[in-house]
């Protein structure tokens, strides 16, 4: 690389946005090793600026962001899949290398490239520079963690570093923010670039292995030792038994935290609807559009907004869990018991994000290299409890289990109940895993090799994006699908009409459509009303709260109940364990189907998926009712 050529790729990335626009495809690739705060810099550098959508063809997620530089100017950014080389073994490297190499049309090769790379694991980290630089796309290499380097007594000569490398190097800490600035100004085309040496072969891995440790000793960089607190720390959330307990202790903690600290949240919002419902109801004559409004969506969408709270508390935990470093160690854990079931650890990754949501855990199996290991873990994922299924949850336990405690204030008997439907769907992935494992999926043990990252204190900007992202998924689902179901809903409950007028809930369609199906789920305890909320929720689970709403809100002799009173005068106690069970087993979502059809190829995977996971579910709830009963 000439410092000409350089300098006019550093231009062209500057001039990105100079007529007030962004220019088609991706101008700047993010690139980096797992761990290596990547996606943290990716957010500091984009801020809200952002969106997720999916490279063309693959379900791969495709991240970009726009990074707006000192004069105003905009600069696309693409933060690509975390790698440890360019020799691609999976789908996700494969885009990566597919994008810096120029074979993907739909995105362009990069005009400049950032690569982040770990300053207290150079050693390791440098060999993925090597294939990078040779690329020639002119490449600021991004040293993050310095402030981990600096406090754990680290030394690096920036000046050596960059001339050895022949591109600019740039020490940062995207999660404190410190030498961002550096970064803006590469983009904007500002940064000096070194002047070139000459590179040797680095495609081939031992020549790789020892340029990198030629590197890190030219360059006088002394590495940093391991914090006294990280081995204490891994002393205890690694031990088989200790790590295990401190887990479980972690879980029980975050289920009661989000009754006893979302509940009062829960209760404003929940007021917020009320007043508004009865502000629109004041100033609306009564008409057909009123009663959609406040019926339809008041009543149905609004059912399900309440639940906001507890969903953004559960992704908060989440959140802190995973910017701290300690869901790797989990991972390490869990991959024991999934040794067990013929799994492997690298499937604890997407399961664990089966939690957020089935379909971009399904995505994420693109990681696994073995091809039927994959497949079992896309079989297994939408067994994991969704975020779609806590407003299920939470509205059925808080209607039918008293707030009593079990071991003091650090359990409740609503937190165990929904700690014990969490574990009611791990079972059955795990289960579901030995018994394909063992038949039609068996397959040798791979290996599984992760890295432990630093723990780390977690940023309120990563926790703050995180939560406006999930605040973003869940009220747009409730603004679309939701909606449209509940406008559906209300249209079916005023049909037929007779002499003019709507009939009562139970003689419209929709209630001819629950009485159909009410001898089908009478031995399990439920009535045509969950009936109707059952077949909605194919559409997306929490659509079952916005449509009991719905109908209860329609309902002259439960309109003024509220949903738990209704549901609690309606259901017994059974018919409500039965319905938690139900929801724990069945795949009532039909993304999650269509991109198990597109994982897979074809419909044979999904429907079999789909009947295996509802006859579970149609079992597990007769079952459930007829033990209580």
């Amino acid at each position: 690389m000439s410092d000409s050529d350089g300098a006019s790729a550093a231009s062209a990335v500057a001039l990105a946005g100079a007529k007030g626009g962004r220019t088609a495809g991706a101008r700047v690739a993010l690139i980096g090793p797992p761990n290596s705060g990547k996606t943290t810099l990716f957010n500091r550098l984009t801020g809200l600026r952002q969106k997720v959508a999916n490279f063309p063809g693959v379900t791969v997620e495709r991240h970009t962001g726009v990074a707006v530089v000192a004069d105003g100017r905009e600069v696309p950014i693409i933060d690509l899949p975390g790698l440890y080389g360019l020799s691609p073994r999976s789908e996700d490297e494969q885009i990566a290398y597919d994008v810096l190499t120029g074979r993907r049309g739909d995105t362009g090769k990069p005009r400049a490239i950032l690569l982040v790379l770990d300053s207290t694991n150079l050693a390791r980290h440098l060999m993925l520079a090597a294939p990078i630089l040779a690329l020639g796309i002119p490449t600021l290499v991004i040293l993050n963690m310095a402030d981990d380097l600096r406090n754990r007594g680290g030394r690096l000569d920036l000046k050596a570093l960059s001339s050895e490398l022949g591109a600019p190097v740039a020490l940062v800490s995207a999660r404190q923010g410190e030498g961002i600035d550096q970064v803006f100004e590469y983009l904007a085309g500002q940064m000096p670039k070194p002047a070139p040496v000459e590179l040797p072969i680095l495609q081939d891995v031992p020549k790789c292995r020892e340029w990198a440790g030629r590197v890190g000793c030219e360059a006088r960089y002394r590495a940093p030792a391991p914090p006294k607190w990280t081995r204490r720390l891994d002393a205890v959330f690694l031990h088989p038994v200790v790590g295990l307990l401190v887990f479980l202790a972690v879980v029980v903690g975050v289920f009661q935290t989000i009754f006893s600290v979302a509940d009062p949240a829960k209760d404003g919002v929940d007021w917020l609807i009320h007043l508004s419902s009865n502000w629109v109801a004041s100033i609306l004559p009564d008409s057909l559009f009123r009663s959609l409004l406040l019926d339809g969506v008041w009543n149905g969408v609004g059912s399900v907004v309440v639940f906001l709270p507890q969903v953004l508390l559960l992704f908060l935990f989440i959140g802190i869990l995973e910017d701290s470093g300690y869901l790797a160690r989990a991972a390490l854990i869990a991959d024991r018991t999934m040794a067990r079931v013929g799994l492997q650890g690298k499937s604890f990754i997407p399961l664990l994000s089966a939690y957020a949501c089935a379909v971009p855990a399904i995505m994420a199996t693109r990681t696994i290299e073995n091809k039927r290991d994959r497949m079992a873990t896309i079989l297994i994922a939408p067994f994991m409890t969704c975020s779609a299924r806590l407003p299920v949850y939470t509205l059925i336990i808080a209607a039918f289990i008293p707030n009593r405690p079990v071991l003091g204030s650090f359990l409740g008997a609503r937190a165990l109940a929904m700690l014990a439907l969490y574990v009611l769907g791990f079972l059955a992935a795990v289960l579901t895993a030995r018994v394909l494992k063992s038949s039609i999926l068996k397959s040798g043990r791979a290996p599984f090799l992760l890295e432990m990252p630093s723990y780390r204190w977690p940023t309120l900007q990563s926790l703050g994006l995180r939560l406006l992202d999930r605040s973003a998924v869940f009220l747009r689902r409730a603004g679309t699908v939701i909606l449209l179901v509940m406008v559906i809903l209300w249209v079916m409950a005023h049909l037929p009409l007779i002499h003019g007028h709507a009939p009562g809930i139970d003689r419209s369609l929709a209630g001819t459509l629950g009485r159909t199906i009410e001898p089908a789920i009478k031995p399990l305890g439920l009535n045509w009303k969950v009936g109707i909320g059952l077949i909605t929720s194919l559409a997306a689970r929490e659509t079952i709260v916005a449509t009991l709403g719905s109908i209860y809100g329609m309902d002259p002799e439960s309109n003024q109940l509220g949903l738990e009173r209704a549901l609690e005068h309606d259901l017994t106690f059974g018919g409500a364990l039965a319905l938690l069970v139900f929801f724990a087993f069945a795949m009532q979502c039909i993304s999650t189907i269509a991109v198990v059809r597109r994982e897979t190829g074809g419909w044979k995977w999904p429907v079999l998926q789909f009947t295996y996971m509802g006859v579970l579910a149609y079992v597990g709830a007769f079952v459930a009712f007829h033990l209580i009963r």
